[in-house]
């Protein structure tokens, strides 16, 4: 009886044993795996911020009201990195100190009486974005449009430029003789430039 009672001992010592070495094998991974979980997320890049337009300001939905008809009416037809490459000469803009300093002034801009961005010069487009035409119509092109200079006017620090700082443009079939220029990218049917004198400013 002694040595049944000593092999039930033993037997029921290891289990508890084999017991207690599995919880800390699991413990140790769960404790690894959150490592590596928080390893990861703190090597992400930041992702793109997400807005929606009705979240906006009154001030900010102008703002975006500009930036979609100006990417609108000067490449609404274009590829969809065209599209973010005449968002991006916009802001490029903003940024710069060589323009308006906010979205719509920098759209409506005149250079010798001549419009920066042509389609704002042209009367029925005018006409359109001072009636609002396409805020309130059910335009499924500009709402997409619309989507998009939200998109990146909300991340343009995070976003990577397809014309690699372009503050000019013009459509390819187009040839307007600009000097001291430098062509950073070709997109769609629109050749992007920099001014080599406004370069990194």
């Amino acid at each position: 009886m002694g040595s049944g009672r000593g092999y039930l001992y033993l037997r029921s010592l290891t289990l508890r044993r084999n017991m207690q070495a599995r919880i800390l094998f699991t413990l140790a991974l769960v404790t690894l795996i959150l490592g590596f979980s928080v390893a990861i997320a703190n090597h992400q890049p930041n992702m793109p911020y997400k807005a929606y337009y009705n979240n906006l300001t009154a001030e900010t939905k102008k703002e975006i009201e500009c930036l979609a008809e100006n990417i609108y009416f000067e490449a609404g037809y274009e590829p969809q990195q065209g599209k973010v490459a005449v968002a991006f000469v916009t802001l490029n803009r903003v940024k710069s100190k060589h323009f308006e300093n906010d979205i719509c002034g920098v759209v409506k801009q005149k250079a010798g009486g001549v419009c920066q961005f042509s389609w704002y010069c042209e009367e029925r487009p005018k006409a359109m974005s001072y009636g609002k035409v396409l805020t309130n119509s059910n335009n499924m092109l500009y709402n997409d449009i619309r989507n998009l200079a939200i998109y990146v006017y909300a991340n343009y620090e995070k976003l990577d430029d397809p014309t690699k700082g372009a503050l000019f443009y013009h459509a390819d079939y187009v040839r307007p003789g600009w000097r001291n220029m430098e062509k950073t990218a070709v997109i769609g049917r629109h050749i992007f430039y920099i001014r080599k004198d406004l370069r990194n400013i």
